[in-house]
């Protein structure tokens, strides 16, 4: 009879481990499904705003939209996917380069500053200005381009000093064109 006792107890016991284990998981349980109707009952307002407003906005569009449209640009999205992503992988290496460029187009742009500064203090914009308005003048008269017209002109001190400055320019052209032939020839060999 002991060993019925001891069997019938074991039995008992692997009952009473059952049950709690049942207990503990239909208390779960009952958690859970509180849990989701609060859930459901703080997210319905919000749904149904959210629903409201789509609704108002979707009124709005409506003769602008067909439904036809909206599902072939759907379709349209949906096909073009991979073209999509390559646009954006696209978009995000130009986003990259132009945070890799900038700084080197800041320091470009503060040197541009520096020599446009430097030639404003030699009085290169203002010569320019006062040039060009000589030369709207100049386009307003009749020109004698015959040879004694010319040779006449160059008795002119103003017109000489002209061609003289003419000529040191194109002299400084020329010596910088030069120096850049004998760059581009070094670094070529």
């Amino acid at each position: 009879m002991d060993s019925s006792l001891a069997e019938l107890n074991q039995k008992l016991d692997a009952l009473t481990t059952q049950v709690a284990y049942l207990s503990e998981q239909a208390r779960l349980g009952e958690r859970a499904r509180r849990d989701r109707a609060e859930l459901m009952r703080d997210l319905t307002p919000v749904a149904n705003e959210a629903f409201r407003l789509t609704v108002e906005q979707l009124e709005e569009v409506q003769e602008y939209v067909d439904l036809r449209d909206l599902l072939r640009l759907v379709k349209r999205v949906l096909r073009n996917g991979r073209n999509i992503e390559k646009l954006l992988d696209q978009l995000e290496s130009l986003s990259d380069l132009a945070g890799t460029v900038g700084p080197l187009a800041d320091d470009v742009f503060a040197k541009a500053v520096d020599v446009m500064s430097a030639l404003d203090e030699k009085g290169l914009f203002a010569f320019a200005r006062r040039a060009l308005r000589a030369a709207d003048q100049e386009l307003d008269r009749p020109v004698d381009g015959s040879l004694g017209g010319l040779l006449g002109q160059m008795r002119d001190p103003a017109v000489r000093r002209g061609l003289a400055m003419m000529m040191g320019i194109l002299r400084v052209i020329g010596v910088q064109a030069s120096d850049t032939e004998i760059t581009t020839t070094k670094t070529a060999v």
